[in-house]
């Protein structure tokens, strides 16, 4: 067969593949299929400082293009991949290329949610996934005066701190009744959205959309409670899905995410997922879980590659997440779910302070805002699962780092 390793993807997962796979002096061809016209660049810096202005493009890219050229790694840009057949392994692209690989990388990523409510097609109506998006919402964000954001996640966040900071009139709409309802507890919640208000952005909770108003371009979002708020922009950030058409066309086992194991492993023979599109046991909640996260992807891969050269490491690493806005670093280590009690460290009415979460003396989650030390310590105590001293945790006095020392 054909020694040939392929790619079906464009982010930190693909270009994770390639990375592992030259370190371990892989022999075969290696061909990366992307939808997209560019090669694998990171994400989480489009809503954060790319929007702002505060990092130029070049540096989004994980590898510039003359290191795919040197390489001798076969890039299909533009490209997306309709087909793929299990039994003659092969991937058909859009383009009518046939690929036939002895391995398959699928990291697919994921898509936006789309918000289907009438006017939801006018100009002026904005998604935050890619760096087409963002390059077409600069040019008018810096026309904008009034923005709307829909959803009060990280994505909408993060958009509405830059957006505040360049002097927009900016408004949040979220369904629930505080910001990031589904990754943070109560505390940093409350501390985000006291900050925010006091940014100048208007938070408006337990509000969803009825419709969008305008002709041809958006004027108006119109709320289910019969609030209508003129606007000039809209973001709407409500979440994202696991991309797993390719996957569940040809046969693959998938349920919110492709069906991998702790090796990243598929049903299909040398057929590999990673990132945002899997679902995968979490260790840590005895339970299959998908994750959206760039250390997740990164993971992944790894064990993926490592598995089809035939030194199989199972992913089993402590999952984490960081979100930008303004001065504020917000850092999550583990999963919040199964614990028993919350203890604070610090003031959580201003930065830096922390939030555990504890589950029978132990770590099982942790959220710094502005505390570093906290997150790389508790990142750490929840990989080992040792007991702790809850006093030892909220006394300031106290160093962290004789935790670990232990």
């Amino acid at each position: 067969m054909t020694k040939n390793f392929v790619i079906v993807g464009g982010g930190q997962a693909a270009a994770q593949a390639i990375q592992t796979l030259q370190q371990n002096k892989y022999e075969g061809s290696i061909t990366l299929v992307g939808e997209e016209i560019y090669p694998p660049y990171q994400r989480p810096p489009l809503s954060k400082k790319y929007m702002a202005g505060e990092l130029q493009r070049e540096r989004l890219f994980l590898r510039p293009l003359k290191f795919y050229e040197s390489n001798n790694i076969d890039l299909e840009l533009g490209a997306r991949a309709i087909e793929l057949d299990l039994g003659k392994s092969h991937v058909r692209l859009n383009n009518d290329r046939l690929l036939k690989f002895n391995g398959l990388m699928l990291a697919t990523g994921s898509k936006v949610r789309r918000l289907k409510v009438p006017g939801s097609d006018l100009d002026g109506i904005h998604y935050v996934r890619t760096l087409a998006d963002v390059d077409e919402i600069l040019p008018k964000l810096k026309k904008a005066k009034k923005l709307v954001i829909i959803g009060a996640g990280y994505i909408g966040l993060e958009v509405a701190a830059v957006s505040i900071s360049s002097g927009l009139d900016v408004i949040v709409l979220e369904a629930t009744e505080r910001v990031m309802s589904r990754t943070v507890s109560t505390e940093v919640s409350n501390f985000y959205s006291r900050y925010h208000s006091k940014a100048g952005v208007n938070l408006k909770y337990l509000t969803t959309v009825s419709h969008f108003g305008g002709n041809k371009k958006v004027t108006t979002v119109v709320t289910a409670d019969g609030q209508k708020l003129a606007c000039d922009l809209v973001v709407v950030g409500i979440g994202i899905e696991p991309e797993v058409e390719l996957a569940e066309t040809a046969g693959l086992p998938c349920k919110d995410g492709i069906i991998v194991d702790e090796f990243a492993c598929t049903e299909g023979q040398n057929i590999f997922a990673a990132g945002d599109c899997t679902n995968h046991p979490n260790q840590l909640l005895s339970k299959r879980i998908r994750l959206e996260s760039v250390q997740n992807a990164i993971d992944q891969a790894k064990a993926g590659i490592q598995t089809f050269l035939g030194e199989k490491t199972p992913y089993k690493t402590v999952p984490w997440f960081w979100s930008d806005q303004y001065d504020l670093k917000l850092q999550i280590a583990g999963l919040s779910e199964g614990y028993d009690q919350i203890v604070v460290r610090g003031d959580p009415k201003k930065a830096p302070f922390a939030v555990f979460y504890i589950r029978d003396g132990r770590i099982v989650t942790v959220e710094a805002v502005n505390l570093p030390q906290a997150f790389m310590i508790g990142k750490q105590l929840i990989s080992t699962g040792i007991k702790v001293e809850l006093k030892k945790l909220v006394d300031l006095k106290f160093d962290l780092k004789d935790l670990i020392k232990r």
